[in-house]
């Protein structure tokens, strides 16, 4: 296997790419844009053992075609994406470049290239919300914000490509994601790097939204298992059936760290409309091909609230950036105050 992890700066991405080092892939190629969510800093212990780095982004047609041609790739992870909800309110174009656009033009240049097999990574947040039962893959696609309905959009450019040029592309779609190396804007993670500050972390209404959490490892291990059993055409979902509301999530990162719950202010919601109250998928499909999650939310929660407090030279230096300010103050400050 030639694989190519595009994305491979970012959080799941380098995960992804640490799994496929360790089932030892014969050449591994990561390519990222290295726009705000990725960081060479995530993948110092990847670019050691040999993986070749490129920095380029996916809508670059010449320049998605030239690694595929010299690398002779035969796989594809896509992981290149824009991810943050929030930050989609206020940027939806960029969304629909990189999630639409990126994804057509990937999938078009690995078709007449010949790859193999492509992975495109999508989310459970394109199905909507539900308050009741869990999605299937057979669930319509109900996005809510335009990061949901840029990424529902790259899904059916996947579908299409199957359906008309049997272009051989799977999707998968996964929960809330945790772990070491998130970008810290994430929900865990923001809370995480301020509360170690003994700053406030902001909590969007009475904080009852609830999320189906899944460690980091879990995930690219499902990934994997669909990169090599998946069926081409089919979406599979990957999924922890762990259910979390966010105020119970800040609750258990309080107490792992000491802190009370004076540090955390309830704010009003960015949305005009409904903040998607519920998300839960059905795995059935994915378990069929023998995966299952493994990692244990209380336990692993734990061990990544512990991996930043050891690994503040990470996170301190992303926090410090301007851009991460501008984010910070851009949708927090009015609600927090000085307290940035």
């Amino acid at each position: 296997m030639r694989l190519l992890v595009t994305g491979g700066a970012g959080f799941i991405g380098s995960h992804f790419a640490r799994k496929a080092l360790a089932e030892s892939v014969d050449h591994l190629v990561v390519l990222d844009a290295l726009t705000y969510a990725g960081n060479l800093s995530t993948m110092q212990d990847i670019r050691a053992q040999g993986t070749v780095w490129v920095q380029d982004r996916i809508e670059n047609a010449e320049g998605v075609a030239h690694v595929l041609r010299d690398h002779r790739i035969t796989h594809i992870v896509n992981f290149a994406a824009e991810t943050h909800n929030d930050q989609s309110l206020f940027n939806p174009l960029a969304f629909a470049t990189t999630n639409v656009v990126g994804v057509q033009n990937l999938l078009l240049q690995a078709r007449l290239q010949g790859v193999e097999r492509i992975v495109h990574i999508s989310t459970d947040e394109v199905y909507g919300s539900i308050a009741e039962g869990s999605f299937t893959e057979e669930s319509p696609l109900e996005p809510n914000t335009p990061y949901s309905a840029s990424k529902a959009g790259g899904d059916l450019v996947c579908r299409a490509e199957w359906k008309a040029f049997q272009t051989p592309v799977l999707v998968t779609r996964g929960g809330n994601n945790y772990g070491p190396y998130q970008y810290p804007e994430k929900l865990i993670p923001f809370f995480i790097s301020r509360l170690i500050d003994g700053k406030k972390v902001p909590l969007y209404g009475d904080g009852s939204q609830v999320r189906e959490w899944i460690h980091v490892g879990d995930h690219v291990d499902g990934i994997w298992t669909v990169l090599a059993r998946g069926k081409p055409g089919e979406a599979y979902n990957i999924g922890d059936h762990n259910e979390q509301e966010n105020r119970v999530v800040v609750q258990q990162i309080l107490q792992l760290l000491g802190r009370d719950e004076s540090l955390v202010k309830s704010i009003p919601d960015p949305r005009k409309g409904a903040h998607d109250a519920r998300y839960r998928m059905s795995c059935e499909k994915i378990q069929a091909l023998g995966w299952s999650p493994i990692r244990p939310f209380a336990e692993e929660l734990a061990r990544t609230v512990a991996w930043y407090v050891d690994n503040p030279g990470w996170w301190r230096e992303i926090v410090a950036r301007e851009r991460y300010q501008d984010f910070v103050r851009r949708f927090y400050g009015p609600s927090l105050g000085d307290d940035l």
